[in-house]
């Protein structure tokens, strides 16, 4: 498992090369073995100005809306940010490159075998690696950031950092804070060797914190012709305060009779071993009774700060809130009616629970009539918004449901927001909630099942949530965006 290069690559609309590099590291090493491992299939990583054309046209983030087939046709939608770049007469792949804050991450894993025919990317370990690795930096750069100058300052540690988190293109701790720590560790006192992904020893009270976080998105619809799509991703965040140098501890996460698989799983480099049936349950494979349901065991010798244990995706059999919104525009009202429904199996106990209801491309707000069976209505009328908040219960029905008429005075086009999306009857609503001590899989963490190898008997806690992300329900009397199932992510 390692890396052949990695980049940054700042995103510039309107300048003449639409990007540029921010940051880039190859390993020769890695790429001496990858003209071995790849035989008559290798193909060299170009320089940083070829690669930065090629990725970013593959990427859509040149300044041109032109058709290219081989690019945009609908036989070539990617389901995986695992793209191919056009290398003269060749193809460079497997390049893993996302968007984020305006930043392109990118990186080229090592495959050991050869590219023709391409191996499947279950099958290739550097992926996952890959992913963890860019996901790392870009936590990394983000956190705490308040400007550019910390920015830059961040940047600048880079080669550093990764000289001890990724040496020789081989990731060893994703959570480059504690390379940084480890840095400045070392800088005060060389008595204490630790490993290059730990910045020191912990004293105190033997504990485990276990936390896991679900969010759901969907996008409905309420139409015959378009199917509405959801999904969950989650995430496991551990904090093992152990005494020793190398503390062992396993973690087991479990599932209920009727709980959903998951899927898509990227676990943190301190993971020693791992079931291979965690690592080939994939999300593009259809889900039937034989897909792996757990437990699912995480054997690991933590580092010394909270990181993310492994990331999971699942397919739950239904969205825990399905909706319908309907717009009906007469001159300059609008008459709204929305329906919601929880599902039975989910959790009526919200922390929050609230439904925003924006207005793009109108006036402000200057009248609102309505009827609400539950919960009550907030009229922000410069911002063009309403904020249904249905509090943390629904009632015993699961059904609520807002009718009114909303009427706009003139539009003020320094003020009032503004979609390319939201034309005409074009809209959305957004569900925002969180639903503590829950997951819609139903993965929880035992604590009889955590085994610590450690001096003391540590305190153990569980905590779950869930909580909704990009979660939209469409105005059915109009057209809107359509995604699907494998691309929420």
């Amino acid at each position: 498992m390692a890396q052949r290069a990695v980049w940054l690559i700042s995103h510039e609309p309107g300048t003449p090369l639409c990007g540029t590099v921010r940051f880039s590291r190859r390993y020769p090493t890695v790429e001496k073995r990858a003209s071995v491992f790849n035989g008559t299939s290798y193909v060299p990583i170009p320089e940083d100005g070829p690669f930065l054309k090629a990725l970013l046209f593959e990427l859509r983030l040149l300044d041109d809306n032109d058709f290219v087939e081989s690019r945009d046709s609908c036989s070539h939608i990617n389901k995986t940010s695992v793209y191919r770049l056009p290398v003269g007469s060749e193809e460079l792949w497997p390049v893993i490159a996302f968007l984020k804050n305006s930043m392109v991450y990118a990186c080229v894993p090592l495959v050991e075998q050869t590219l023709c025919p391409r191996p499947p990317l279950v099958s290739i370990s550097g992926i996952s690696q890959g992913f963890e690795l860019l996901f790392g930096i870009q936590d990394f750069l983000y956190s705490r950031q308040k400007n550019d100058i910390e920015l830059n300052t961040k940047l600048n540690q880079l080669p550093d950092l990764l000289l001890q988190a990724c040496p020789f293109g081989t990731l060893l701790d994703a959570n480059l804070q504690n390379s940084l720590d480890s840095i400045n560790f070392a800088s005060v006192t060389q008595s204490q060797k630790q490993p290059a992904w730990k910045t020191g020893a912990y004293k105190g009270k033997p504990q485990v914190s276990i936390s896991i976080t679900e969010k759901v998105k969907s996008m409905q619809y309420d139409k015959q012709d378009i199917a509405d799509t959801w999904q969950v991703v989650g995430a496991v965040t551990c904090k093992c305060d152990l005494e020793g140098i190398t503390p062992n501890v396993t973690i087991s996460l479990s599932l209920p009779t009727n709980g959903s698989p998951l899927q898509d799983i990227l676990v943190h480099p301190c993971v020693t071993s791992l079931d291979s049936a965690i690592l080939t349950s994939s999300s593009i494979d259809a889900i039937d009774d034989s897909a792996f349901s757990g437990p699912y065991k995480f054997p690991f010798t933590p580092p010394l700060e909270s990181f993310n244990l492994c990331y999971y995706t699942s397919q739950v059999p239904v969205p825990p809130i399905l909706g319908f919104y309907q717009i009906k525009e007469e001159e300059v009202q609008l008459k709204i009616t929305v329906n919601l429904k929880l599902h039975e199996s989910v959790r009526n106990n919200f922390e929050f629970c609230e439904a925003h209801i924006p207005f793009y491309n109108r006036g402000p707000i200057t009248h609102v009539e309505y009827k609400v069976s539950f919960g009550q209505l907030e009229v922000f009328r410069e911002k063009s918004l309403l904020i249904w908040i249905i509090g943390q219960k629904f009632p015993k029905s699961m059904e609520i449901s807002l009718s009114g008429t909303v009427t706009f005075g003139a539009k003020n086009h320094d003020k009032q927001p503004f979609d390319q999306i939201c034309i005409g009857s074009t809209a959305y609503l957004k569900l925002h909630f969180r639903i503590l001590d829950y997951t819609l899989t139903g993965c929880y963490a035992d604590q009889h099942s955590v085994q610590v190898f450690a001096s003391g008997k540590p305190k153990i806690s569980t905590h779950r949530k869930l909580i909704s992300s990009d979660y939209y329900i469409w105005n059915s009397k109009a057209p809107a965006p359509i995604t699907y199932g494998s691309l929420l992510l």
